[in-house]
């Protein structure tokens, strides 16, 4: 590959556009997605090129890539390869906290920062790490829970997300783990039954207060509480947040509990 100077690097993935920054790669990147919010800076600048599911490909054809970073999950096979016609694809695919941090020594590899990349992988480790030890010493029971992600029709985080590994990091049991993606539910369902506390998320879908409202009414039995998306879904650098995130909620959920 090029240098770093003459890297030209397209971002399909909102999370990792986070990460290139945190290594560094602000002349290098020319284009982001409309959903890459992280940096601010970044979001007001850089060329947007669509959403992550609808890619403008001629806009990036234009920006003359060297490189393009795309998720197995987040974005559509046709158009990635598409694109593979004409530049070099770098194709994640992240589905636990493994692989986040495999993602992360690639991309570092990929743009030449992989002494970045090492040094951020090995920061989430010792937060992660740290994040064990308290939860060992506070000695909290795991807790049977969901994680919505969708409204009409409600859906949540099965087993095989990146999701589901975070729930687990804060001793939660995803009681949809025995299912895959996302999937649809119905209150009947035993899984539903069986969570004792209820996440709704801040994205993809926006949840609100009311919406808690409008569940409570129908379960009171429940705990139902707003959390942050990009804690539970973004991996990356923002993973070094998580953390200290997840502590709290689980000192709240453990006080409400």
């Amino acid at each position: 590959m090029s240098t770093t100077s003459a890297l030209r690097i397209v971002s399909l993935v909102p999370s990792i556009t986070e990460l290139l920054y945190d290594l560094g790669l602000e002349e290098q990147v020319v284009g982001i997605t409309k959903f890459c919010v992280h940096p601010s800076a970044w979001f007001q600048s850089k060329i947007r090129i669509g959403g992550t599911k609808q890619i403008h490909i001629e806009t990036i054809r234009s920006l003359k890539p060297t490189l393009i970073i795309a998720s197995k999950e987040e974005n559509i096979k046709e158009q990635v390869e598409s694109l593979a016609d004409f530049t070099e694809i770098l194709l994640t695919d992240v589905v636990d906290y493994a692989s986040a941090l495999e993602m992360i020594e690639a991309v570092g590899k990929a743009t030449e920062t992989l002494n970045k990349a090492i040094k951020i992988r090995s920061r989430i480790e010792d937060e992660f790490r740290q994040l064990d030890t308290f939860l060992q010493q506070q000695q909290y029971p795991s807790l049977p829970c969901a994680y919505l992600i969708w409204k009409d029709p409600y859906m949540v985080a099965g087993g095989d997300t990146f999701i589901h590994s975070m729930l687990q990091k804060m001793n939660c049991v995803n009681t949809y783990g025995n299912q895959l993606r996302y999937p649809g539910i119905h209150f009947q369902d035993p899984e539903w039954l069986a969570a004792k506390i209820v996440f709704l998320s801040s994205e993809p879908y926006p949840f609100k207060e009311k919406h808690i409202g409008e569940l409570r009414a129908q379960f009171p039995d429940k705990t139902f509480l707003l959390v942050d998306g990009e804690m539970f879904s973004w991996y990356g650098s923002r993973m070094l947040q998580a953390p200290a995130y997840f502590s709290s909620l689980s000192r709240l959920l453990n006080q409400t509990g």
